[in-house]
């Protein structure tokens, strides 16, 4: 999920607009961790454990959200889609870093490098545009209570959910269509574990003011706009909570949005670390700031989708409940 927002303008001091063989590019090297073998083993175990834990904790999110009952409700509905958005983008990348540590081949082609690329930006975009929804839906919880199953109807956030990935799959088929249809010569390693569109777009050899501008323009709309909506609805969540007379009472209805804001927090907090720290001014220092920011991006890409299930579940007694019920359904069925 990444967008660059604040170093966006700084990708085209990186492109040398002087190359003049054409030659048609293939296909990708992914540099990764080349230059650091001895970390290579530690980051495999350490990714491939992650990446179980994404495939297990947000697909019983998934099944508790389908086969019980109970949950079938708005938050639950929002919930097992960021559970299946958070596999589908590992699931995009993850395998194939893997399977660099296991074999000399650290290539991808010039076609999955614009998928990989594709489900990156579709993704992202969503899970921003789905956050700003879930605080919709608490702010009304909260604050309109009596009105929630009216405004959070199905006919109201089954559209919602809809048009938040479609939102992302429409910014992304624009922002894959014009990376993948740059000029690539000379050059192709990309300095990265994956088809980053800021390290693809240094590998170019045209005028990359199109997609600046239209990548400025998609982190206003997927980025500052939800923020803003976000903020907004817990301000409004915020003020209604203070005046709940009994402190058991404002205790209870800051649990209900204590996930969401958590995971908001996470999610947003990461990508303004990525993106907004200081750049190193000597070359030596360069060099790390550049293996820290692959290394966090990396984790940033497993660690978020991990975080999710395991936020909005420890202290959910309902996905508790309701995977118990589940397997004592499945226990008591083979008992028979």
């Amino acid at each position: 999920m990444h967008f660059g927002g604040c170093r966006i303008l700084l990708v085209k001091e990186n492109i040398n607009m002087g190359k003049s063989n054409q030659s048609s590019v293939t296909e990708f090297v992914l540099l990764g961790l080349s230059g650091y073998p001895e970390l290579e083993a530690i980051y495999f175990v350490l990714v491939l454990y992650m990446y179980l834990v994404i495939l297990l904790g947000n697909g019983v999110i998934i099944i508790v959200s389908i086969y019980d009952s109970h949950l079938h409700t708005p938050m639950y509905f929002f919930l097992s889609n960021l559970s299946f958005l958070d596999i589908c983008y590992t699931s995009s990348s993850i395998p194939l870093f893997l399977s660099s540590f296991l074999t000399s081949k650290k290539t991808i082609s010039f076609s999955g490098c614009g998928v990989q690329m594709f489900f990156s930006f579709a993704m992202g975009a969503t899970e921003c545009v789905l956050l700003s929804m879930m605080a919709f839906d608490r702010y009304v919880a909260i604050c309109n209570p009596l009105r929630y199953p009216i405004i959070m109807s199905k006919a109201s956030y089954v559209p919602m959910v809809s048009g938040s990935w479609i939102a992302g799959g429409v910014n992304s088929v624009l922002q894959t269509s014009l990376a993948m249809r740059l000029p690539f010569c000379g050059d192709n390693v990309i300095n990265h574990f994956t088809c980053e569109i800021l390290a693809v777009l240094k590998l170019a050899c045209a005028d990359v003011s199109i997609n600046v501008l239209s990548m400025v323009v998609a982190n206003m709309i997927f980025l500052v706009v939800p923020v803003l909506f976000i903020v907004v609805s817990y301000v409004f969540i915020l003020f209604t909570i203070l005046r709940i007379p009994s402190a058991e009472g404002r205790r209870k209805a800051f649990s209900t949005c204590s996930a969401h804001l958590t995971v908001v927090v996470i999610f947003y907090g990461t990508i303004l670390f990525m993106y907004a720290k200081p750049k190193a001014k000597d070359s030596s220092g360069a060099d790390k700031v550049q293996v820290t920011d692959k290394i966090i991006s990396l984790f940033y890409g497993v660690v978020t989708p991990m975080l999710n299930p395991l936020i909005y579940s420890l202290r959910n007694k309902d996905v508790k409940a309701a995977v118990k019920n589940i397997l004592c359904q499945k226990c008591s069925s083979e008992g028979r």
